[in-house]
């Protein structure tokens, strides 16, 4: 008897799966002869160049090399067998011509934040390698991984323990699958979607009880643990080093420990900036219940260093008085914009001289602290071949309303007259990066009203942003999703038609799909999950009729389901 694919993937993060029917295997003869491709269904398409109408192409569900040689041979040769009829078919309706297609855009899915335990091994690793098959099996292009400062780095600086990282790109590599490679800088744990717990390395705990002010601070005191302050970006305040500089070694020690794998096997390294690996202040922390959707936020800017920071600034504007503290008017973390004199429409000190003047030296405070990371991650990753990309967070509630408050105490300059995302992409490129965005699956009637969401709208203005900019855009979804309807918005966004010149060249550059879980593998939102892998990389200029691809999709499921089920099966023994 074999158990299926959502259990194994259970055993990741220890949740138990409701049994499926189990499933026995026969030899390939028998497995192949029950496992018949469906026959293609012929979709028309007009060409816009007024051609000839062409019939759409079946798809090819089974590339992988894994497929080929790293699970039992007899349901090897039954998927290959499925592969080769699929070729076949191909050869005979189309006269053997290749698809012609858009570049269309890959796919990649983020890891378990417990992929490597505190005693850097990877956790559960035969439930681990049996889920990297499946999903290179479904044509996933790669995963994203978490590379923690507070598991590496841990215990001494300048001490790096790459043990379970090295094991689990390694599984990757063996798999055939890309790696995203995220340089977390954070601490796991208080923000949507942390499961786990990860502190920042013990002795940089250490220095931050000793001296609290290296912590984000809010008006009222309360600290933030989460990511360093970036008033102390430069101060050599960790053991005689400052923070960029340990971000800088780790990255470093990083490239020197797996030189052989970049390029090829981890070919874009995300560097954290933030709470959550994204660029921004901690400005809405979920932990102990300080803020809730849809509040507003805090400013972040209360540590001595950053008012510091703020007291120069207001003296070189001649305006001294500015630089004793930020907004006092600018309400709770739990408010929203017309509660408070800073935030509202009419008269808002947002819009005031002193508004623009604080507002312009958070924002761009932040901007600098991104450019001095992305100065140091260019420069050691300059001749690896790998991208280098920053997270953005997708802060789309009392977006409708004229001084977008969340996104200001966030960090972002966006308001009604001034946009915010432009900056950011310019910055980004001036080092050739990735700006990778948050949020690309919702859909803006799906949020709440009230409070003026408007998650579509604001994609839409980061897109303008980066094409103006002349910056990759490349995607995430915030919260996991698995319906049907996200994920069609997904693909929508993903074509980035968005401009007076748009054209179907204009994609993004990958999408990153939260995350790899039990759901995830089970039976009907992995049917649709495989199926919106197909239609990504079939891209906007694909030839195929989507009912085809979904048509190919459930087949691909069916035949695959087994493979996985007996693959997971020996590799417990």
């Amino acid at each position: 008897m074999a158990l299926n694919v959502a259990h194994q993937i259970g055993a990741l993060v220890g949740a138990p799966i409701r049994a499926e029917a189990a499933v026995s295997s026969g030899d390939s003869t028998r497995a192949a002869a029950v496992w018949q491709s469906p026959a293609p269904i012929n979709c028309k398409i007009q060409k816009e160049d007024g051609g000839a109408e062409q019939r759409s192409q079946p798809a090819s569900p089974c590339k992988s090399p894994i497929i080929g040689g790293g699970a039992r041979p007899d349901l090897s040769a039954a998927c290959l067998a499925f592969a080769a009829e699929s070729d076949e078919l191909l050869v005979h309706e189309e006269g053997g011509r290749s698809k012609k297609g858009g570049k269309g855009v890959p796919v990649f899915v983020m890891m378990p934040l417990d992929s490597v335990t505190m005693k850097n091994t990877v956790n559960r690793r035969k439930a681990m390698n049996v889920s990297l098959q499946a999903l290179k099996s479904a044509g996933v292009e790669g995963i994203m991984m978490d590379v923690w400062w507070g598991l590496v780095e841990r215990d001494a600086p300048g001490v790096y323990n790459w043990g379970g990282y090295s094991d689990l790109l390694e599984m990757a590599q063996r798999h055939g699958l890309k790696v995203q490679a995220v340089m977390s800088f954070h601490q796991c744990g208080g923000n949507v979607g942390d499961s786990c717990n990860i502190p920042l390395p013990n002795w940089v705990v250490e220095e931050v009880n000793n001296d609290p002010d290296l912590a984000y601070t809010d008006q009222w005191g309360r600290r933030n643990y989460e990511y360093l302050s970036l008033g102390c970006d430069t101060l050599p305040v960790l053991k005689g080093r400052s923070p960029v500089q340990c971000y800088s070694d780790f990255m470093r020690a990083f490239r020197d420990n797996f030189q052989h794998l970049l390029g090829d096997t981890i070919v874009e390294i995300q560097v954290g900036m933030g709470p959550a690996g994204e660029l921004r202040y901690p400005s809405y922390p979920e932990k102990d219940g300080i803020w809730r959707f849809p509040g507003i936020g805090a400013f972040q800017c209360y540590d001595k260093y950053m008012l510091n920071n703020l007291k120069v600034a207001a003296e070189a504007a001649g305006k001294p008085q500015w630089g004793n503290s930020g907004p006092t008017d600018a309400g709770e973390y739990n408010n929203w914009p017309e509660d408070t004199r800073f935030f509202r429409k009419e008269n808002g000190g947002w819009n005031t001289p002193y508004g623009e003047f604080f507002l312009n030296w958070y924002s761009q405070m932040l901007l600098d602290h991104g450019e001095r990371i992305l100065s140091s991650a260019t420069s050691l990753f300059s001749n690896a071949g790998t991208k280098i990309s920053v997270k953005v967070a997708g802060i789309h509630w009392h977006y409708g309303t004229r001084s977008h408050a969340p996104e200001l105490t966030a960090g972002y300059y966006n308001t009604r007259f001034h946009d915010g995302y432009l900056p950011i992409a310019q910055m980004l490129a001036r080092h050739g990066a990735v700006f990778n965005f948050t949020c690309i699956e919702m859909r803006d009637h799906e949020q709440p009203q009230d409070a003026l969401c408007a998650p579509e709208k604001l994609v839409r203005q980061v897109a303008l942003a980066t094409k103006e900019a002349g910056v990759p855009l490349a995607g995430e979804n915030a919260l996991p999703r698995y319906d049907d309807y996200a994920l069609e918005q997904i693909k929508e966004a993903a074509a980035l038609n968005v401009g007076e010149k748009a054209d179907e060249d204009d994609e993004m550059c990958a999408f990153t799909y939260l995350r790899m879980n039990p759901t995830l593998f089970e039976p009907e939102n992995w049917r649709r999950f495989v199926g919106f892998v197909k239609k990504m990389k079939e891209g906007q200029c694909g030839d195929q009729c989507w009912e085809q691809v979904e048509r190919d999709a459930e087949h691909f499921v069916y035949i695959s389901q087994p493979l996985v089920q007996e693959a997971a099966v020996a590799l417990a023994h």
